[in-house]
């Protein structure tokens, strides 16, 4: 199943290998650029195949150097050896065999940071998805589990760290000045899982005692004098733990948990077992240099990482295409930590704000594809928010249509049943079907359907006959490759709230299945009446975002303020504010357009200054509520044709607008939410800051001088108030004094702070106007940018694709063409690198003409370019084919 020859892979083509792989046996003799590897292979024949079939190993741009079958040389007629492919004839029928393979490969040269790669002195793996087969030939893919050992032999001096995976098995000098390590991995597992660090760093150590009194120890490897910024990383790895242990019963099951902390890796982290890899943005932090949303991130991807022990590495996916089955579990299960560990109603709130910023214009453009895929050129551009964001939406509706009890009967179904075990998304419901009893058959098909659900809705009430009738009608909307869907089964929580604001209790349901709160829409149509309703309700669907859909439910504005001030679901209550401020958005967006003043509803302000003087409500929560969507959101609302120059003067206006009617009210907000004595990341005092940092936005909109903001960098002493003053004036005073003396300051102070300068390489490239790309162009020159480390390439070029809708959207189409160039550039040196940068654009045919063809004409550049990786070419031509 190879896809580095940009061939198709197809689901319904899997195969289990001819050959079934017992044990693994790796000596890595480490060098910079001529690193030795043996591989020691133990096979046997897989019963009832050809006896005659070739073993057939994966490589990927590989030499080979040596190889043996038993401890004999193979002579050259009995194998074929290519960079990419080992094919080996003539070997036994039935009883199992060795093969010994020997390449050697170069770690410096490694710029794709895929398989062994050396930076900065350390050596490091990725091996997710298919990085393995650049260190030896092999049988690369999830269903292929072994036993793995593994020696690593390296300089004494520049490695006294030599780590791999499972238990430590003892290390010693070899030779003068080199010394050895051992280490044994109890648990099978697929290769995408080995890993290996070699180098020289300050570890930061700790124990945790499991629920059956097993002492675990400890430990996060990070550069030397960097170790007191991994203390809030080892104290989320603990609270993982714990939770994991009493929410799902999962115990961890070696000996040690290592963690090691690079600055230059393609992903966020890796989750190899008992040795995560991480990009260290999401381990290293201090009140100093990482704002309250690093802290959250480090908490959230520490438990992810961690989580995957248990769905993902105990019990892996049989292919790729299965990739849903461990990366949308786990991110419920990460989901659900981080609301356990902070505001379950904010934590929902952002969860479904990043769905829809990021997953949903995924759903509804070129590179929409299902929850588990089909086909597949390059599994590299399937690490998506559709499998992670939305595979965990899929996972949350399961427990929302069985109920918690049920839910976690069938995970600990699916824990004893598939433990050890390759396996696929059929034997994951399937657990689901056994602990209840009940056919999830028509669910399945948010597995294997493409593009967000559209839910229409109308309501009715008959005071006479005391009855609330409800029609339901939803439709999934074509695809590429998917034409005709079906209709899904979609579970909408819902209230209806009297207008005293409590909630009514039907006498009777009839058209529809309803469990306790939720509504299974089950059908094309469905009429649904309520009966026994005393008085006219308003009704709240989809409370706390029970099915990923889009709800096309037009109510009135005073429905939408009922649900705001009255709904006991903060989610709902949030919904409802967003719905207004989205209309007014978008309607003011289609008014400047055409020339006409933005106008804001009265209504809007009200219900805004209502939510932030509300103190009964949390300050995380009012927040939130006071955010207005995003220009994306008004984007995604308008459909076609729009014009990001107009969308956002009208969210500005709209904003200045709220701002202006009361700004004492702001001053006050802002005032009321300083927090003293030291500094804490807990979820109250992150709460008190997002209010104040949000007060400050709108008194940044209302007051004509930079003045308050400059003060506020001045005297912030944490990085979430200093960072969010700077890209106040950065985006609101561009050409003030003071911010020019705010960056400059910045700058210096964390000129040695890679992690930090990251942020005021993005602050500047998300400065919305024409002016961006020439500052970005500016931003490159400077000696800070290093365009080998990917966190700084996302860091400037990232965030000026992904985040600054004007100034990457210019009309004379400058910034696709610039766009263009570096992908180019980049795609030769780091192919996953280029091919996620080039998704910004995934939305181009939603643009206005002058900007669509534009964006076009720099994809179609990209095509014609020669030379470019499977990565880049199969993202550019589904984007031009759909």
């Amino acid at each position: 199943m190879r896809t580095d020859t940009g061939q198709v892979i197809r689901l319904a083509d899997y195969q289990p290998t001819d050959f079934v792989l017992e044990r693994v046996d790796l000596t890595f003799e480490l060098d910079p650029t001529e690193t030795k590897v043996e591989a020691r292979l133990i096979f046997h024949r897989r019963e009832g195949t050809d006896p005659a079939a070739p073993l057939v190993l994966d490589g990927d741009s590989l030499a080979l150097q040596g190889l043996l079958i038993d401890q004999i040389e193979l002579d050259a007629e009995r194998y074929t050896a290519t960079p990419d492919r080992l094919e080996v004839r003539g070997l036994p029928a039935a009883e199992p065999f060795e093969i010994c393979v020997t390449t050697i490969i170069n770690p410096e040269a490694n710029t794709q940071l895929m398989g062994l790669y050396r930076t900065n002195g350390i050596y490091c793996t990725q091996c997710e998805a298919e990085g393995f087969r650049r260190i030896t030939y092999f049988p690369d893919r999830p269903d292929v589990l072994a036993l793995y050992t593994v020696n690593i032999i390296a300089d004494k001096q520049a490695n006294p760290l030599l780590l791999s995976n499972g238990n430590f098995l003892g290390g010693a000098g070899f030779g003068p000045d080199k010394h050895f390590a051992a280490w044994f991995d109890p648990h099978p597992k697929p290769s995408y899982l080995f890993a290996l660090v070699a180098g020289d760093l300050g570890v930061v150590e700790d124990t945790f005692t499991t629920m059956t009194g097993r002492e675990v120890a400890l430990k996060i490897y990070v550069e030397h004098g960097k170790e007191p910024r991994a203390a809030y990383a080892m104290d989320a790895l603990k609270r993982s733990m714990k939770w994991d242990e009493e929410r799902f019963g999962r115990e961890y099951d070696l000996d040690i948990f290592m963690i090691v902390a690079v600055s230059d890796f393609n992903m966020g982290a890796m989750e190899n077992k008992g040795l995560n890899v991480f990009n260290d943005k999401y381990i290293l932090a201090d009140p100093e240099t990482a704002t309250d949303a690093d802290y959250a991130n480090i908490e959230a991807i520490i438990a992810h990482e961690y989580f995957h022990n248990w769905t993902g590495n105990r019990i892996t996916c049989r292919d790729w295409f299965q990739l849903c089955l461990k990366e949308g579990l786990t991110v419920y299960r990460d989901h659900e930590f981080s609301a356990d560990q902070r505001s379950r109603a904010v934590k929902r709130i952002a969860e479904v704000r990043h769905l829809r910023a990021e997953q949903f214009p995924e759903d509804a453009g070129p590179l929409a594809h299902p929850v588990r895929p089909t086909t597949y050129r390059e599994i590299n551009n399937f690490y998506t928010t559709t499998v992670y964001e939305k595979g965990s939406e899929v996972t949350r509706m399961i427990s929302t249509i069985l109920g918690p009890d049920l839910f976690k009967k069938g995970m600990d179904i699916y824990f004893d049943r598939h433990d050890g075990e390759a396996t696929t998304v059929e034997t994951f419901v399937k657990c689901f079907e056994d602990a209840s009893g009940r056919d999830l058959g028509q669910f399945s098909l948010w597995y294997n359907q493409a593009g967000t659900p559209l839910v229409t809705a109308s309501a009715e009430y008959d005071a006479a006959r005391k009855t609330f009738s409800l029609s339901l009608e939803q439709m999934i909307p074509a695809t590429p490759g998917q034409p005709n869907k079906s209709p899904a089964h979609i579970p909408l929580k819902f209230a209806l709230i009297l207008p005293n604001g409590g909630i009514a209790e039907p006498s009777k349901v009839t058209g529809a299945t309803v469990t306790d709160d939720v509504l299974h829409l089950v059908k094309r149509k469905q009429k649904v009446v309520f009966s026994g309703i005393s008085a006219r309700p308003v009704l709240s669907l989809n409370r706390g975002f029970s099915a990923p859909v889009n709800l096309h439910f037009p109510m009135p504005v005073p429905d939408l303020i009922h649900i705001a001030r009255h709904d006991t679901d903060l989610f709902a209550r949030w919904q409802a504010i967003t719905d207004i401020a989205l209309s007014i958005l978008t309607a003011a967006a289609r008014d400047v357009r055409a020339g006409q003043p933005a106008s804001c509803d009265p209504a809007l302000i009200d219900t805004l200054y209502a939510i932030a003087s509300d103190d009964t409500l949390e300050p995380a929560f009012r927040a939130q509520a006071l955010l207005l969507p995003t220009e994306s959101d008004i984007a995604r609302e308008l459909g076609a044709d729009n014009d990001p120059d107009a969308i956002h003067a009208a969210r500005v206006a709209v904003i200045a607008a709220i701002a202006s009617h009361d700004p004492a009210r702001f001053v006050s907000l802002y005032e009321a939410m300083e927090t003293s004595g030291a500094f804490s990341p807990d979820a109250a005092s992150a709460g008190k800051r997002a209010l104040r940092n949000c007060a400050l936005t709108y008194l940044a909109h209302a007051e004509a001088s930079p003045q308050r903001v400059a003060a506020a960098f001045a005297g912030a002493n944490n990085m979430t108030e200093l960072a969010h003053a700077l890209s106040l004036l950065v985006h609101a005073y561009p050409d003030a004094d003071e911010t020019r003396q705010a960056l400059e300051t910045f700058k210096d102070r964390f000129q040695d702070n890679a992690l930090v300068i990251d942020k005021w390489f993005s602050i500047q490239a998300t400065a919305p106007g024409d002016a961006a790309l020439s500052r970005v162009k500016a931003l490159k020159a400077d000696p800070l940018f290093n365009a080998g480390n990917p966190n700084r390439v996302r860091s400037l070029i990232g965030s000026f694709a992904f985040g600054n809708p004007t100034g990457f959207n210019r009309k004379d189409g400058a910034g696709y063409d610039f766009l263009a160039s570096e992908i180019l550039a980049i795609d030769g040196k780091n192919p996953q690198l280029a091919s996620r940068l080039l998704t910004s654009m995934r939305s181009w045919q939603s643009l206005e003409a002058t900007r669509s063809a534009h964006a076009r004409a720099a994809l179609e550049r990209i095509e014609a370019a020669s030379g470019l990786s499977t990565d880049v070419r199969d993202i550019v031509e589904r984007m031009l084919k759909a």
